[in-house]
């Protein structure tokens, strides 16, 4: 659900459209603070794409909550060449 990307940041490993996941990983996170209603995209209330902690990024976003917590994590991988 999450990797670490290459600048150290906590990244969505589900994109912009894993709607099912973002909100599973929002019901688990102690950190979830509701954005403003003009930033919100998700149907569901408590969604990570609905989260104030959440930084929009190419392909997916950024969680900016700061505490490390217990959610999966996928270590990133770096290309040789």
């Amino acid at each position: 659900m999450w990797r670490i990307n290459e600048k150290g940041e906590k990244e969505f490993s589900g994109g912009k459209a894993d709607w099912a996941e973002a909100a599973t990983a929002a019901e688990r996170c102690p950190a979830f603070r509701p954005d403003v209603e003009e930033e919100t995209v998700a149907d569901e209330t408590i969604s990570c794409y609905n989260c104030r902690l959440r930084r929009w990024t190419r392909s997916s976003f950024i969680c900016c909550n700061s505490r490390a917590d217990s959610q999966t994590f996928i270590k990133p991988t770096h290309h040789v060449g």
